[in-house]
């Protein structure tokens, strides 16, 4: 039997083409099998892996370009670690600017009144929410998916954070099934926002279409997403979007005389996002 040094050396070159750090990405497969932390692998490099049929397995998947975070069933996202499983779209560094933007914003709003209310379309893993829960007191949020599993992995992660009872979770059509009589301070949403006709980088494809394209030309929902927040009165929107749909959004935006319209970039400086104070 190999120790666990040399069964990493020799798996590290089989991701070499489908990550910049294979021998960190067969580290993590180890540990996701063993239940242990880093520090524990560091001090057991030296004795004998026990789960090298298992760990060739998860290598040889990983090596077909399959998410990683699918295999470890876990994605790190605001310095968290939340539960990720296939059918659902993976957590997205850049929607850290977006949690951020909104947590600012509610801050301002609770300063003025007691609680804040809060609607999350398309909650997928629930990271938005759920961080949002964490973040801020005296919060209620109430987050929507078309998406079965999704609803069901959010609870879970809403659950593991202890913030189930500030968030509750609604199978919907974006606003099709939230009572007209529903009142809230924002709207936060990263809805799907890729052209159809868009291919997708090898990786990716193992994820969610319906998570990921938005139409034809890919802001549709995003469109939805305005006309249905404008009508009902919310003041205020928070979106993701795609890095070349600032113009048309921004003209598009402009039928409602918002009081106030920014976009703002990701870590790599393309446009992401959106805000809008109606």
């Amino acid at each position: 039997m190999k120790t666990y040094k040399q069964i990493i050396k020799e798996l590290a070159p089989l991701l070499r083409e489908v990550t910049h750090i294979p021998q960190k990405e067969v580290e993590i497969l180890i540990l996701h099998l063993v239940g242990q932390n880093t520090i524990w692998l560091h001090l057991n490099y030296d004795k004998e892996c026990t789960c090298q049929k298992e760990l060739e397995k998860l290598v040889k998947k990983r090596a077909t370009n399959y998410p990683l975070e699918y295999i470890a069933k876990r994605a790190s996202f605001y310095g968290e670690v939340f539960e990720v499983a296939d059918g659902v779209l993976i957590p997205r560094p850049e929607t850290e600017i977006l949690v951020e933007k909104a947590e600012n914003l509610l801050r301002t709003i609770k300063e003025k009144q007691s609680n804040a209310r809060v609607i999350e379309i398309g909650t997928g893993s629930g990271i938005i929410s759920v961080m949002l829960a964490v973040l801020l007191d005296d919060i209620e949020i109430i987050a929507v998916d078309i998406n079965d599993k999704a609803l069901e992995l959010a609870q879970r992660n809403a659950k593991k954070f202890g913030v189930e009872d500030k968030i509750t979770f609604i199978k919907s059509d974006l606003y099709t099934n939230i009572s007209d009589d529903e009142e809230f301070d924002l709207c936060i949403s990263n809805p799907p926002y890729i052209a159809n006709n868009y291919k997708l980088p090898l990786n990716v494809r193992y994820e969610p279409s319906n998570a990921l394209f938005g139409g034809e030309a890919g802001d549709e929902l995003l469109i939805d997403i305005i006309n249905d927040t404008k009508q009902r009165g919310i003041p205020y929107l928070y979106c993701e979007m795609g890095y070349d749909q600032k113009k048309p959004l921004g003209k598009y935006m402009e039928q409602f005389s918002p009081k106030k319209v920014e976009f703002y970039k990701d870590f790599d400086k393309f446009d992401r996002g959106f805000t809008v104070e109606f």
